[in-house]
């Protein structure tokens, strides 16, 4: 036969009523050395705030998603005007030649020197 316990509050177990080898134990609720209706009250606000934190986690999560959402659909827009644009450059350049290239040689050329000059006459 299974040991009785007891503990402080006035809970007690003793074995099921049914079946001596059982692992299942019945409970025993002594109202003489407890207030359980403050307990139980206690409990419920405590419940009432952890469904409360519990739904305002719940619309974050939901805020947050429709924000990744739309975040999705606004790279997916720039995703593809880059694309349509690169395509456009693509073109212009197939159209144009390369003298474009040449052109930024040129430049930096022109750059260059103007830089050479200017050191040259600065040191005077």
């Amino acid at each position: 036969m299974a040991a009785t316990y007891r503990s402080r509050e006035g809970l007690s177990t003793r074995p099921a009523a049914y079946g001596g080898n059982s692992d299942e134990i019945q409970l025993r609720i002594d109202p003489i050395h407890g207030d359980f209706d403050e307990e139980v009250t206690g409990l419920r606000k405590q419940v009432r705030r952890l469904r409360d934190v519990a739904q305002e986690i719940e619309t974050e999560a939901k805020f947050q998603n429709d924000f990744l959402n739309q975040l999705q659909m606004t790279l997916i827009k720039a995703q593809a005007g880059v694309k349509n644009n690169m395509r456009r450059l693509n073109k212009s350049i197939i159209r144009e030649g390369s003298s474009h290239i040449m052109h930024v040689i040129l430049f930096a050329l022109l750059c260059f020197f103007i830089v050479y000059l200017w050191s040259k006459f600065s040191r005077r």
